[in-house]
C-alpha cells in the first residue's frame, strides 16, 4: 500500500475510463489535476458531487486544470450511472470516470481505509500540479460531500504561491491580500510589490495580490 506525501510525484497509472483507455501522466500534459474518488456508483452524496463538478468544469478548465473522478465499480456501471447523474442534476459529464474494479488505483493512492470501509474508497481528493507532484491531499468520510468552491480556492493559492513569493492567509480568497514570504527582506519588498505593502509584524506584512 502506498504512502503518498505532499511534494510526491504522483504515481502514474494506466486505467480503463468512460473516455476511453488513459496512462495518467500524460493524460495530464501540462495540465494541474484533480483526482478524486467515491465510495460506489449509484450512492446519492456521489451523484450530486459529479454533478457539482461537471457544472463547476469551465472554471477549472480557466485554471489548466483536468479532473479525473474513481470508482471501483466498472465501466459498465459508471456508463449508466452517468445516465442518472445528467438526468438528476441536469448537466453534461464532461470528464471521465476511471473504472477501478482491480482496485489498483485505488490501493496506489491509498484511497481504502479499512476501518472507515474495506471494500469502498473513501472521498479521497489529490491536486497534482503541472510538475507531476502532489499539491494536496483531502479525505472526507463516505458521508460527507466536498465542497468544489474550496478546491477552486485551493488551487488559485496554489498556483499563485507557485509564482510568487507570497502566502495566502485564512479564508483567503482571490482577489485578497497576501502575506509576503518572511524570506523577503523589508527594503527588497517594493521591487517585488510594487502596489505597496502593510507591516502588522516584522514577520506578518500584507500586500495586494500581486497577479491581480
Amino acid at each position: 500500500m502506498a504512502t503518498i506525501r505532499l511534494g510526491d510525484i504522483a504515481p502514474d497509472f494506466k486505467a480503463e475510463t468512460t473516455q476511453g483507455k488513459v496512462q495518467f501522466h500524460e493524460w495530464l500534459g501540462d495540465s494541474w489535476g484533480v483526482l478524486f474518488s467515491h465510495p460506489s456508483d449509484f450512492t446519492p452524496v456521489c451523484t450530486t458531487e459529479l454533478g457539482t463538478v461537471a457544472n463547476y468544469f469551465p472554471e477549472f478548465q480557466k485554471r489548466n486544470t483536468k479532473v479525473i473522478a474513481l470508482s471501483v465499480d466498472g465501466l459498465e456501471s459508471h456508463l449508466n450511472w452517468i445516465k442518472d447523474i445528467e438526468e438528476t442534476q441536469n448537466v453534461t459529464l464532461q470528464y471521465p470516470i476511471i473504472a477501478d474494479e482491480s482496485k489498483e488505483v485505488a490501493d496506489l493512492y491509498d484511497m481504502i481505509h479499512p476501518n472507515a470501509n474495506d471494500t469502498f474508497t473513501v472521498r479521497s481528493v489529490f491536486i497534482i500540479g503541472a510538475d507531476k507532484k502532489v499539491k494536496l491531499i483531502l479525505t472526507y468520510p463516505a458521508s460527507t460531500g466536498r465542497n468544489f468552491d474550496e478546491l477552486l480556492r485551493v488551487i488559485d493559492s496554489l498556483q499563485l504561491t507557485a509564482n510568487y513569493s507570497v502566502a495566502t492567509p485564512a479564508n483567503w480568497k482571490d482577489g485578497d491580500d497576501v502575506v509576503i514570504s518572511p524570506t523577503i527582506k523589508d527594503e527588497d519588498i517594493p521591487a517585488k510589490f510594487p502596489k505597496g505593502f502593510n507591516r502588522i509584524k516584522y514577520y506578518l506584512r500584507m500586500t495586494p495580490q500581486p497577479n491581480k
